[in-house]
């Protein structure tokens, strides 16, 4: 059984990653700004009791971090798992019409906030068995692969946190965490659209696959869904 913790637990890809870790019988601690407005997930709770535990948590706030990781620390003193899952994206930039907070914003929930939650667990995931810090990151981030015009914070954004966890990278190594970037794929969620190839089933599914036979070896590997490696 591992257990796990994950942001942005409350819908889409995080959602269903609660659904299949729940399925094969791990402890989840589900992350999410609102419990209380998280109807799926209360549902989900309800059901497995002990086995899924929401938790209050705002990626953007340092004190709602700490908060959330004083409330998982009550239920275990060790975590195998960490899924920085939490991000936003904004639709229809266009040059010209660029608003600093927006870019502000997103770099705050998708940037800054992996990396402060994993300052906050970094502690209780090194105290894992087989610790993996995973960051829900996109092939948008890759510099390689960017061929249009279009999500420029978003884009920047990821390309971003994919420095950042190669940089965590050899931080946590010596404390035996392996790190991965991983690109979920074109999903059907509120943020991939109704036109996207891949359902959250099949996405996470993949990616479960993916995450349960990394090894050490590949810490700071930058992955999709079905295991392929994407060029930075």
């Amino acid at each position: 059984m591992k257990r796990v913790f994950i942001t942005g637990a409350n819908r889409g890809i995080g959602l269903e990653f609660v659904r299949q870790l729940l399925e094969r019988g791990d402890q989840v601690f589900a992350g999410v700004r609102n419990p209380d407005a998280a109807t799926s997930l209360r549902r989900l709770s309800a059901q497995h009791h002990d086995q899924v535990i929401p938790v209050r948590i705002d990626v953007t706030d340092t004190g709602s971090i700490k908060a959330a990781r004083s409330a998982v620390s009550i239920h275990t003193n060790a975590l195998d798992w960490l899924i920085n899952n939490a991000g936003i994206l904004q639709r229809g930039e266009r040059l010209g019409e660029f608003d600093a907070a927006m870019f502000n914003r997103t770099f705050q929930v998708n940037v800054t906030g992996p990396a402060l939650v994993t300052q906050a667990f970094v502690d209780l995931l090194g105290a894992g068995e087989q610790p993996l810090l995973v960051n829900m990151t996109s092939q948008l981030g890759s510099l390689a692969r960017k061929s249009s015009a279009s999500t420029h914070s978003y884009s920047a954004s990821k390309a971003a946190l994919n420095m950042l966890t190669r940089t965590l990278t050899y931080e946590l190594k010596p404390m035996g965490i392996t790190t991965v970037m991983m690109h979920p794929g074109w999903v059907q969620t509120d943020m991939g659209g109704d036109n996207a190839n891949l359902t959250a089933s099949e996405a996470v599914a993949g990616m479960l696959n993916v995450l349960d036979r990394l090894t050490p070896a590949d810490t700071g590997s930058f992955l999709q869904y079905d295991g392929q490696r994407l060029p930075w």
